[in-house]
């Protein structure tokens, strides 16, 4: 097999390793290990760290991208690959890969949905090839619907996390400055997002992801293979929706800066001598993180499900590329079918609806770790 590292697939890795990193510098940091043992002692937050540990751990397998080696067709000739690319997730659920029927089957069924002609002439539903194989049925081409479900975790994750953490140092830093600068700098950032929220954030992104597209079609050598493509339009995906979606956080900084700037230690500081930059950093940052914690969490899950929005109106990721929106949209007409095709519409919103729900449970647990004025609040009780 020929290794294949995608753009994406680096900036996944970077991710994990950073995450690596920062655990190993906050077992060194007494008051950090404190509040991820509180972390550690809530039973949501625990249970949804586990579910969340185990969708990454889908997302890195799914992260090894590889091209298989094709038969020699003479001895000696130059070792030649073939253009699909693969990963080890897909090596992993290669039964479910490869176990395909020719239409629709219900989760667990040992027959086909629709009717078709038998053998002996009469009306009836024909018998799987794999029967009672597909736990979460088959779609339209015979797909089982768990592999396609799997596969698309990725894609949520990779919209979430790199999404944000392209417009979280943009909205901390403006948000914090506008709020204790003020004057013309804080009317020029105020002038900056508002601006930026007069444009109608659908047709932005359209308009972004569309010219982006053109140029792709227009520059095929870039890219060796479809996955590249794919991969190319996922990238600018998630470049477009963090470059709309880091307002909302600025703004909440600027207020929660405007408050605390006028607090004593704030003002003490100052006093003393201590440079703006420090304050901002070792005092007002510190006390905003709370807030921060809870609106990535909130915009991860508002991502993952914009990226299903995006899809079913045709401007998300590439067709090619299996995610949850893509699903959804497939599954948009089959519900109209009589009989309703059911199973592809719930799997895509249990593994969303997962997901986001262990999110958000894990970000109320940070935040009630670290959150000073919670564990006041909790400490006067």
């Amino acid at each position: 097999m020929k290794p294949v590292l995608l753009w994406s697939d680096a900036l996944f890795f970077l991710l994990i390793a950073t995450v690596i990193v920062g655990a190993v510098w906050v077992r060194g940091q007494e008051h950090l290990r404190r509040g991820w043992g509180r972390v550690s002692k809530n039973p949501a937050g625990r249970w949804a760290a586990w579910v969340l540990a185990f969708f990454f751990a889908i997302g890195f397998l799914d992260s090894l991208h590889y091209r298989e080696r094709l038969p020699d067709s003479q001895p000696g000739q130059a070792s030649q690959y073939s253009i699909e690319v693969l990963s080890a997730l897909d090596a992993v659920l290669m039964p479910l890969k490869i176990h395909t029927e020719k239409t629709y089957s219900s989760p667990l069924s040992d027959r086909l949905y629709a009717k078709e002609t038998l053998e002996d002439g009469s009306r009836g539903f024909p018998l799987l090839k794999h029967q009672g194989s597909h736990g979460f049925g088959t779609d339209k081409v015979g797909q089982d619907v768990l592999y396609l479900s799997l596969k698309s975790i990725r894609t949520a994750l990779l919209i979430g996390t790199l999404t944000t953490l392209i417009m979280l140092p943009a909205a901390i830093f403006l948000g914090i400055l506008a709020g204790y600068a003020g004057g013309w700098v804080d009317d020029v950032i105020q002038y900056l997002y508002t601006t930026l929220n007069s444009i109608p954030g659908v047709l932005l992104i359209a308009a972004s992801v569309l010219m982006m597209q053109v140029v792709i079609d227009t520059h095929p050598g870039w890219f060796a293979t479809a996955a590249e493509r794919a991969d190319a339009r996922l990238l600018a995906l998630c470049a477009i929706l963090g470059v709309t979606s880091w307002t909302g956080l600025c703004r909440l900084l600027r207020g929660e800066t405007l408050k605390l700037r006028e607090m004593d230690y704030v003002q003490a500081a100052l006093a003393f001598g201590v440079s703006r930059w420090a304050i901002m950093s070792r005092h007002i940052l510190p006390n905003v993180m709370h807030i921060v914690i809870i609106a990535v969490v909130m915009d991860f899950s508002g991502l993952v499900l914009a990226e299903a929005v995006l899809s079913y109106v045709g401007i998300g990721v590439d067709p090619s590329t299996i995610s949850f929106g893509s699903m959804i949209n497939t599954a948009r007409m089959e519900l109209a079918r009589e009989p309703m095709i059911w199973w592809s519409l719930a799997s895509a919103f249990f593994f969303m609806f997962v997901l986001v729900l262990c999110a958000n449970l894990f970000a109320d647990a940070v935040r009630d770790a670290f959150d000073p004025h919670t564990q006041q609040a909790t400490s006067r009780i």
